[in-house]
């Protein structure tokens, strides 16, 4: 008996921004934030980012969280998106555990933090209904720490990391 189980790039698609969106959710809540205007903004957030993925617009998920009283940048998490669809065997995965442990290291947000998330694309993109164009804040002074591969479905997949003050 022989089984063949086929994904379609939709699926790929909706699995990967799923993903990434629960992840960064993760973020804001593991780091001692109200996740409440992230999920309220639920909605406009998986319309950019199925739209620039399915279009292969999408370059850069980011999340930064800063200080509201000088703007400044406390930290950020970086989700690149990696296009090399593959046809084949249904290659799944997301890696809570890294994230989880990534989280921890980079440590809990000021109670006064607020964050932002920001999606970089590529140039001449077709608009997207709620997102606008934005300049990221600087990140001056800070380190980039690289988690890897993070989230995975037929070559549609995701690397993370995070940036934190340097020492």
């Amino acid at each position: 008996m022989t089984t063949v189980i086929t994904y379609s790039r939709t699926q790929s698609v909706t699995y990967v921004a799923d993903n990434i969106l629960k992840s960064l959710k993760d973020i804001i809540r593991l780091s001692g934030m109200d996740p409440t205007n992230f999920v309220n903004d639920t909605e406009i957030n998986m319309r950019g980012i199925k739209a620039w993925l399915e279009s292969e617009d999408l370059q850069k998920i980011t999340l930064e969280i800063y200080d509201p009283a000088t703007n400044g940048l406390i930290l950020r998490w970086d989700i690149d998106v990696n296009y090399s669809w593959s046809a084949g065997d249904g290659n799944f995965w997301t890696d809570t555990d890294q994230l989880r442990w990534a989280i921890r290291k980079a440590g809990v947000a000021p109670a006064s933090a607020k964050y932002d998330l920001l999606l970089r694309t590529k140039p001449g993109r077709p608009d997207v209904p709620g997102w606008y164009r934005t300049t990221a804040r600087s990140t001056d002074g800070m380190v980039r720490q690289s988690l890897g591969s993070t989230i995975e479905h037929n070559g549609l997949g995701a690397t993370a990391a995070y940036w934190r003050q340097a020492s």
